[in-house]
């Protein structure tokens, strides 16, 4: 079953919050993925022979770990970004600054490229 997808986005105080909390809670979903698989291998390491197999997933898993905190950090600098301009001005809506968009759109696109290479999404 095909979806429709969205060919506007309106962009106003509620939309952009909703979805700056359904990324914070994907994001805190994958961490706590990994932190799990993580420890599930540092479980399954008994000697110096494991470390090559188990090795690169723990590698794998740090690197999701890492990653989501570096989203987390630039969701937070758009949220108190969008919460200054918001607590300035009295109004529902509200644009971005030329910074603002292109730090979104690079967390968007980091997204993109790591859906392509990993099974992990934001």
């Amino acid at each position: 079953m095909n979806r429709t997808r969205k060919k506007e986005i309106n962009l106003n105080k509620d939309s952009v919050l909703g979805l700056m909390q359904e990324i914070y809670n994907e994001l805190v979903e994958q961490r706590a993925t990994a932190i799990r698989i993580q420890n599930k291998m540092l479980a399954l390491l008994k000697d110096a022979e494991d470390m090559t197999v188990i090795g690169p997933v723990i590698k794998e898993q740090q690197k999701i770990i890492n990653d989501t905190i570096e989203k987390k950090l630039t969701l937070s600098k758009l949220q108190s970004t969008i919460w200054e301009k918001s607590n300035n001005s009295k109004e529902e809506s509200f644009s971005l600054s030329d910074m603002d968009e292109d730090t979104l759109q690079s967390l968007i696109k980091k997204d993109v490229d790591n859906n392509k290479e990993e099974n992990y999404k934001l």
